[in-house]
């Protein structure tokens, strides 16, 4: 029987005290303003008839992602800016992301990228990719 240390902090705890304040310190460039880069939360969904992308980035607006088609790849762009804070408010913590993104899905061959289709909803990037049927993955081999 081997005996192994419980450890009950998540995956976002620090191991060690010094790294709580690496980490908070080096989320600020000098002057303190914030990250200039940032990789927002997504989740990738697949049914019978499409692939689905759902990525949460609330604050911004439609016209300021930009998605791109190369080699089978689709590439998601975008920047959210920080507005210049208020005299009269005092934060104290910011824990929202600012500043440029950029993720790239690596597309089935079976997704018919002309009908590919996107929308923005409550802070949510919706990113549809229609099944081709004419171009099924799946494979039945028999045994001989």
């Amino acid at each position: 029987m081997k005996l192994v240390r419980y450890n009950n902090l998540d995956d976002y705890a620090p191991v060690r005290w010094g790294s709580l304040f690496d980490n908070f310190f080096d989320n600020f460039e000098e002057g303190g303003s914030k990250i200039t880069k940032f990789v927002p939360s997504t989740d990738v969904v697949e049914n019978d008839h499409a692939y689905e992308i759902h990525m949460a980035i609330p604050g911004m607006k439609k016209e300021d992602f930009k998605l791109d088609i190369k080699d089978k790849t689709l590439v998601i762009s975008g920047e959210r800016k920080w507005k210049e804070e208020k005299k009269e408010q005092n934060y104290h913590r910011v824990e929202t992301q600012y500043g440029s993104f950029s993720r790239s899905f690596n597309l089935p061959e079976n997704v018919n990228i002309e009908k590919i289709a996107a929308s923005y909803n409550d802070g949510i990037l919706e990113i549809e990719l229609p099944k081709d049927a004419k171009k099924e993955l799946k494979t039945v081999i028999k045994v001989k």
